[in-house]
Parts: C-alpha cells; structure tokens; sequence
C-alpha cells in the first residue's frame, strides 16, 4: 500500500512502526526521513548510519521496499559517486522528484554533489 497525503515526521514514524515489514527496513526508512528536501545521502552513508557499513546493497532494497515513498524520502538516497542509483517508480522519477527539490541531475549524476551530499 503506497501513503499518500501530508503528515509530520512524527506520523511517518508512527506509520512505519505499525508496518508489518522488517525492522531492518523500518530502521533505513526512519533514518531516510532525517534527509532534507535539497539534500541527498547514499547508500553507504545510511549503512554506516544504521551501524551496517557493508549493508549498501541492503538499504538499496529497503529503498526499493518503501511503502511510504515519497514521504519517506528513498529518492534522496544515491551511490557513493553522485550516480542516482535506481528507483522503484523508475529513475525519471527519481530524477523529476530530485528536480522538484532544485538537485539537477546530469548524465545521471547528481551536479554538485559534494555540496548536496548530506552528512548525518
């Protein structure tokens, strides 16, 4: 089931508690929500974050799993080299999503990446 409408970050919480998913998707998804509009975090980043540094292919399918996109920001988080990495909706998208944010996207990759790139 996709959610839709505006909720505060502390609904979206609520929301993934009561999820019937795993709680290795519910901690990725809880931290994607500390990703500002504007910003982008990667995969790697979030593993690290979690406590999983080796887990990036792992938020990659809890990215992919996110029954709460777009609120539950999963099209904030892309590879380690700006690449936008993919998208369950498909990476136009992803792209537009980003857009709607100001984050350009060239060649696939984000521009300006270092300066976009969020820090946790």
């Amino acid at each position: 089931m996709r959610f839709m409408g505006m909720a505060s970050t502390a609904s979206w919480v609520a929301q993934i508690n009561q999820s019937p998913s795993p709680p290795f998707f519910k901690k990725v998804w809880k931290v994607m929500l500390k990703i500002p509009k504007g910003k982008v975090s990667t995969y790697g980043g979030i593993a690290k974050r979690i406590g999983s540094p080796l887990a990036s292919r792992a938020i990659g399918n809890a990215c992919n799993a996110n029954p709460f996109a777009p609120h539950v920001p999963c099209h904030r988080v892309v590879s380690a080299s700006g690449g936008i990495g993919g998208y369950a909706f498909g990476v136009s998208k992803k792209i537009a999503l980003l857009k709607k944010e100001s984050i350009v996207v060239k060649n696939g990759k984000i521009v300006d990446f270092e300066n976009i790139l969020f820090e946790f």
